[in-house]
């Protein structure tokens, strides 16, 4: 039987389609859990898709 292949997204190639982290600070809050802080791929804009940069040149009369 043949095999149907999937259309696949591009993901970003700045985060690898992981568009939102959460970082350690390294301090704590007062019942022991870490403070951490939500960072987000300035490429993609938190997508975790690739965007397309191409543009197309028409020639001019």
């Amino acid at each position: 039987m043949p095999q149907h292949t999937h259309a696949r997204t591009r993901r970003c190639p700045a985060c690898d389609g992981f568009p939102t982290v959460s970082v350690t600070t390294g301090a704590r809050h007062r019942d022991g859990s870490r403070v951490t802080i939500r960072v987000t791929c300035p490429a993609c804009k938190g997508t975790g898709h690739a965007i397309s940069t191409r543009t197309t040149v028409t020639a001019g009369k």
